[in-house]
């Protein structure tokens, strides 16, 4: 390939502002017929369809702006320059068809016509979707065996990444597939492991117990151990984060001292229990009951109600509660986050004998993939807590769902990168295989085919990690980039692993190749932390009409 010249950045960027400025139009009209979103369930498909146009819009402009920062300071990466300029026609040729398709429900004149449809635009597209250039894109990533090694732009995130992926190397692959066949637990060699390297405390400041190292960091460690394992290393940092960010936003302070230390040096191992076995994204509606009680002369709270999908709570040590404190008539404002402290358990069905009162008992939900940590169904019956273990004590009665939400706002951005990293493992091995195999005297990698696909896939996540990398530099709780970010990067290893699987051929369905684990694991990725369904409509779409 030939060094990147400025015109394709220029063109590039040319194609992402008349994206920007037709989905702000767009996004105007949609604000206006939903009454700043209030009425979106009456234009459902529209929402769905505008946030996830403006969401790759936003990823666009992110690669594209990261182009032209490294062309900028003198560090031109051709094969980035080529992402964006692919990736920018890829997402105008998109948007052109949707609107086209459905002119009427955009709201847009004439003037907005003429844009789309101007020579100029139109030859941009073609010429960043020809297919030739596709090609030489995955040519590239072929003879480099698809190894990510994008600048990062940050001294400490570079160090994080090249740690982390030795470790995940020398330590989590020789043990991904076992785990993911013989559906494992994850061993405790390796949570101690991870405890030894401060994985735990990536997101909890150094005056508690933590590395504090900051959300760019904390993503690229995640993307790195996903790379990995999605469910034996990349996601095991998760339900920490959750708890911590709760914590840091509204325990007290003797809490946070006695926590979050604990958390951080992996002593307490911890789980989430938010779902219900007849509600789940619709969080205000939970059912699972605490009621005030004493145990002891101690002020505390009984609790009853079932849990589900509550990922590694049998092995965990302590488990974040979502429970009503307040009436059902309360909704989101009635209910507490408490944290459960329990015994550890390694198999798949349980009981804790609680010594204040009570039990909590777990049956592991079988699953296809996403395997080394088992999601569990629970039962409180009669369980004591003390009121110290309900996060903000008395401050923070009521207010669970917004410190579990801030938390799952963070678990939402790292799901953006644990996806990068589960489709960055899908491209290294697709490219490691078409490398290998042949077929009709040739091998796979010779093929137009192969390299176009490979060339394209590379190019959606890159795309991917631009737009999580951006949200986690400027991450904030209430700002709708990280749903963005998990909203495409899930699409977009969903779309990867299979196609690296279908350049496997037969071989790409035998449990024995790993690329099987990755497309089996990639499933779930659109499902937790917020279906897609919630992400597109209660979050990015309400996000974007209500701001207008």
């Amino acid at each position: 390939m030939t060094t990147i010249s400025k015109n394709i950045l220029q063109t590039a960027r040319e194609l992402v502002d008349t994206c920007q400025f037709i989905i702000d139009a767009a996004i105007e009209h949609a604000s206006v017929i939903t009454e700043n979103g209030r009425l979106i369930d009456d234009y459902q498909i529209h929402t769905e369809r505008l946030a996830y146009l403006t969401t790759q819009v936003r990823a666009a402009h992110e690669l594209t702006s990261y182009a032209e920062r490294l062309d900028v300071n003198g560090q031109t990466d051709e094969l980035q320059g080529e992402y964006a300029y692919i990736y920018s026609a890829e997402v105008a040729n998109t948007l052109r068809s949707q609107i086209d398709a459905a002119w009427g429900d955009f709201g847009l004149n004439a003037d907005h016509k003429l844009m789309l449809d101007a020579p100029e635009l139109i030859n941009a597209m073609r010429e960043g979707l020809n297919e030739s250039r596709i090609r030489e894109v995955g040519k590239a990533n072929i003879e480099a065996y698809g190894v990510n090694t994008c600048e990062i732009e940050d001294e400490t995130a570079t160090l994080i990444r090249d740690m982390t992926r030795e470790f995940a190397k020398n330590e989590v692959t020789p043990l991904a597939q076992n785990i993911h066949r013989e559906n494992l637990l994850v061993p405790d060699s390796l949570i101690d492991s991870f405890s030894e390297q401060g994985f735990w405390g990536s997101s909890i400041p150094a005056e508690y117990g933590g590395t504090g190292m900051g959300d760019l960091p904390m993503i690229i460690m995640t993307e790195e151990l996903s790379a990995a394992s999605l469910a034996s290393a990349g996601s095991l940092t998760t339900r920490p984060e959750i708890i911590s960010r709760a914590l840091l936003a509204g325990g007290t302070e003797d809490q946070k001292e006695y926590w979050l230390p604990r958390i951080a040096s992996g002593e307490e191992i911890c789980a989430v229990a938010v779902t219900e076995p007849d509600t789940g994204s619709d969080v205000a509606s939970l059912q699972c009951k605490a009621e005030p009680s004493e145990h002891d002369g101690q002020k505390g709270w009984i609790i009853n109600g079932a849990k589900a999908w509550s990922t590694f709570s049998g092995r965990a040590s302590i488990i974040g509660l979502l429970a009503r404190t307040g009436s059902a008539s309360d909704g989101n404002k009635g209910l507490s986050l408490f944290i459960i402290p329990k015994e550890t358990f390694y198999g798949e069905s349980w009981e804790y004998v609680n010594p204040q009162g009570g039990t909590l008992s777990g049956t592991a939900n079988p699953t296809p993939g996403y395997r080394g940590m088992h999601s569990f169904t629970l039962t409180f019956e009669n369980f004591w807590v003390s009121h110290e273990n309900l996060v903000g004590k008395n401050e923070g009665v009521g207010k669970g769902f917004f410190l579990q939400m801030g938390g799952f706002a963070a678990g939402r951005l790292q799901t953006g990168g644990r996806a990068c990293g589960l489709a960055q493992a899908s491209l290294e091995k697709a490219c490691r295989y078409v490398q290998q195999r042949s077929q009709f005297g040739s091998f796979l990698k010779d093929f137009q085919l192969t390299q176009y696909k490979i060339g394209r896939i590379a190019t959606l996540i890159a795309a991917g990690r631009q737009l999580t990398y951006a949200a986690a530099r400027t991450f904030d709780t209430r700002a709708v980039e990280p749903a963005m970010s998990k909203l495409l990067t899930c699409d977009i290893a969903g779309e990867v692993s299979r196609e690296a699987q279908l350049l496997h051929g037969g071989w790409g369905y035998s449990e024995e190749d790993e690329i099987s684990r990755h497309v089996i694991d990639a499933i779930v990725l659109p499902i937790f932390e917020g279906t897609k369904p919630i992400l597109e409509l209660r979050v990015i779409g309400r996000s974007l009409f209500s701001n207008r």
